[in-house]
């Protein structure tokens, strides 16, 4: 089965697909996005240096190239080996980020996600919901605590652009009710866990 997490950034869902992983078994892959590839983690350095200015179409094609590389050489080989996949991100993101906080439109980026990844569609994508001012107080408690917060380009926008990309993420599950399956995303982490596992039992 090949697993999706989405969600604004600070959601958890890094967090939480290491945990999916972890529950599947150790055979499952597990991956993030964008990267998984020598080509992918270049391009990832890119993407999230905020030193770096990056128009929209810049951003999108390098995600484009970043995700072919993934779908080809790693998610394609893993499912015909009949191995369970779980990716911290993939299609969607670009959809949400750059199709409409972007304003690049989210038919175009779907079409262009479509040519990138061909068979390569997740058979259930877990949308981790929060608010965009409560995973800004995620950042600042981690920054409080001593943390690093390893904030990226996206992140470092603020919480203007998580709510254009929250509003799409929403747009997106009823465009695609079949596939992706919203969560709530609050809460402790464990609680969070069993929510996406409930889900997941149901769909395998």
């Amino acid at each position: 089965m090949f697993i999706t997490l989405e969600g604004i950034d600070r959601s958890g869902k890094t967090t939480q697909a290491a945990l999916l992983a972890r529950a599947l078994g150790p055979d499952t892959l597990l991956l993030r996005e964008p990267g998984g590839t020598p080509l992918g983690e270049r391009i990832r350095e890119l993407l999230m240096d905020p030193a770096l200015e990056l128009g929209p179409g810049a951003e999108l094609l390098l995600f484009g190239a970043a995700r072919a590389a993934l779908a080809d050489q790693v998610i394609g080989p893993a499912r015909e080996a009949g191995r369970d996949i779980v990716c911290d991100r993939f299609i969607d993101s670009t959809v949400a980020y750059q199709g409409a906080a972007r304003g690049l439109g989210v038919e175009l980026v779907e079409r262009l996600n479509e040519a990138v990844v061909g068979p390569c569609i997740p058979d259930l994508t877990l949308l981790l919901r929060i608010d965009p001012e409560e995973a800004e107080r995620r950042g600042q408690q981690r920054l409080a605590a001593g943390e690093a917060d390893g904030s990226d380009r996206f992140e470092a926008e603020g919480s203007d652009l998580q709510r254009r990309v929250a509003a799409a993420y929403d747009d997106l599950a009823a465009r695609h009710p079949e596939r992706i399956v919203a969560i709530d995303g609050t809460g402790p982490v464990e609680e969070v866990h069993d929510r996406v596992m409930a889900v997941v039992r149901a769909r395998r």
